[in-house]
């Protein structure tokens, strides 16, 4: 099962995670970090699809997606390139 690692200090609580999220498994925290900001946290792990979105759209990268059975991925960033022959 993918799980899903945020790192509350260097979050600087802009929300695109918790917007990006296809499962809405992120919300910001009550508390504040170490800079100040309202932190993402994970609200639901078991529901984690392991999309990676969430990371992906993090501009202070302080999510980290973890696990070797990802279950589904909207897109295939480290994936083979494109046949371009055609075929």
């Amino acid at each position: 099962m993918p799980s899903v690692v945020v790192n509350r200090d260097r979050c600087k609580g802009c929300e695109l995670c918790t917007y990006h999220c296809p499962m809405k498994i992120l919300g910001m925290s009550q508390e504040i970090n170490i800079k100040g900001y309202f932190f993402a946290e994970v609200r639901d792990p078991p529901r984690c699809i392991g999309c990676m979105l969430c990371a992906i759209s993090c501009p202070d990268l302080a999510i980290t997606v973890h696990g070797n059975s990802v279950q589904y991925r909207t897109f295939d960033y480290f994936g083979s390139q494109p046949n371009r022959s055609g075929r």
